[in-house]
């Protein structure tokens, strides 16, 4: 019924049975981190005690991960310097930039790289 987001964890372990998946280096503002190749960006973030990785625009309360299949979007972060990625559909990757969203995407923004 559930299937794993990438082919490093379906193939997480071993023939003996023993764990096998590599682990990915990032930051999260600025901290290193480490996490499983093929986690999603938001597993990776949890893992490492993350519970909040946006802050909402009008009242600037502090929001995580909440329904980790892409339908809520409380864990919007800036990815790269790419704001409103929803962490729990974004696979992580090695030497990712993962960083706090505070409030809206900067809108100015997508107009500087067009």
């Amino acid at each position: 019924m559930f299937r794993p987001i990438s082919d490093e964890l379906r193939q997480a372990t071993s023939h003996d049975g023993s764990p096998s998946v590599r682990a990915v280096g990032f930051t999260f503002d600025g901290r290193r981190m480490t996490a499983r190749a093929g986690d999603t960006v938001a597993a990776a973030l949890l893992v490492n005690g993350v519970a909040a990785c946006r802050e909402t625009p009008v009242s600037a309360a502090r929001r995580g991960p909440y329904c980790l299949m892409g339908v809520c979007f409380d864990c919007l972060v800036v990815i790269d310097g790419v704001g409103n990625r929803q962490a729990c559909l974004t696979p992580l990757r090695e030497g990712m930039a993962v960083e706090t969203q505070h409030g809206a995407r900067d809108i100015g923004a997508l107009e500087r790289d067009e």
